[in-house]
C-alpha cells in the first residue's frame, strides 16, 4: 500500500543545497509540511521563497546538527508548528578526501560526528514524537561507499558503513512500532557537498562519470517513501559497483588500489 504524503509532516537536516534541498522541495510538491534545518541562513530562506507558493508550511532551523539544541529546536519546530512529525530525513553530512596516513589527528572525529552521532542522536530525540506520527518513516542517507569502501575516502565511508548499519539494526527494531527505515546510498551528485569538505589533500582518481542531478535523487527519494521502500541507490554505476563488489570482494579490492 503507498504512502500518501499530503499534509504529512517533516524534518529535513542538510536542506540547504543539494538532495536535502531537492527532497525538501519535492516533498513539499506532494504536499508535506517541514521544518528545513541546515547552517546556511540564506539558503534557507531560499527554499522558503520556493516552497511558499506551493501551499504547505514550512519552519526554518538555522544551526549545525551536531549541536544538542539545534536538534531540539527542531523537533520543537515540528511539534509546536506542524503538530507532530512523520517523517525524519537525516541528510547532514560532510565529506573528507584523502590518503588516511596523512589526514590530521581529528579528521576521522569529526566526518563521525556529523556524518553519524548527528544522525543517531536525531533518531533517538524524534522517536516519541514518530511513534505518534501517521506512517512514520525514517530516512537516513548513506552513500554506495558506505557499501564498498574506497581509497582516499576511508573516514567518509567508515561513517556511512555505520549509517548503513544503524539503520538495517533500527529498522528491524522499530517494526513492530510500525516505523519504516528507508536507506538511502547516492553516489555522485550535483552538489556543493565536495566543494565543501573537511579536509582535502589531494585530487580524487577514479574515473569521472556524470553525477546524478539533485532533483532526479529527490524524485526517488519520494517515490521510495510512497512505496515503502528499504533502501536505494539511485545511481546506476552505484548499483554496478555494490554488485561487483558482493560477487568478488578480492577482484574490487585490486581494481580500487589502481587509484589510492
Amino acid at each position: 500500500m503507498k504512502r500518501k504524503l499530503k499534509d504529512r509532516r517533516a524534518i529535513v537536516t542538510g536542506a540547504s543545497s543539494g538532495i536535502g534541498f531537492a527532497t525538501a522541495l519535492e516533498l513539499a510538491r506532494h504536499g508535506v509540511h517541514l521544518v528545513a534545518v541546515a547552517r546556511r541562513e540564506d539558503r534557507l530562506r531560499q527554499l522558503v521563497d520556493r516552497i511558499a507558493p506551493l501551499g504547505v508550511r514550512i519552519e526554518t532551523v538555522a544551526g549545525d546538527m551536531t549541536d544538542p539544541q539545534t536538534r531540539q529546536r527542531a523537533l520543537d519546530a515540528a511539534q509546536e508548528k506542524l503538530g507532530g512529525l512523520d517523517i525524519l530525513m537525516n541528510n547532514a553530512g560532510v565529506g573528507a578526501l584523502g590518503p588516511f596516513a596523512d589526514a590530521s589527528v581529528d579528521r576521522a572525529r569529526r566526518v563521525m560526528e556529523i556524518n553519524f552521532f548527528a544522525t543517531v542522536e536525531m533518531t533517538r530525540l524524534a522517536l516519541p514524537a514518530l511513534r505518534r506520527g501517521v506512517r512514520p518513516i525514517i530516512i537516513n542517507v548513506g552513500s554506495i561507499v558506505g557499501r564498498r569502501g574506497v581509497p582516499n575516502r576511508s573516514e567518509y565511508s567508515a561513517s556511512k558503513f555505520a549509517v548503513c548499519g544503524f539503520s538495517e539494526a533500527i529498522r528491524a527494531e522499530f517494526a513492530s512500532q510500525g516505523i519504516d527505515v528507508l536507506l538511502v546510498n547516492p553516489g555522485p551528485t550535483e552538489t556543493e557537498f565536495f566543494e565543501k569538505e573537511l579536509e582535502r589533500t589531494i585530487d580524487a582518481k577514479w574515473p569521472k562519470h556524470t553525477p546524478v542531478r539533485s532533483d532526479a535523487v529527490a524524485r526517488q527519494v519520494v517515490r521510495a517513501i510512497r512505496r515503502g521502500r528499504h533502501e536505494i541507490i539511485p545511481y546506476g554505476w552505484g548499483r554496478v559497483l555494490c554488485w561487483l563488489n558482493r560477487l568478488s570482494p578480492r577482484l574490487m579490492d585490486a581494481v580500487l588500489a589502481h587509484y589510492a
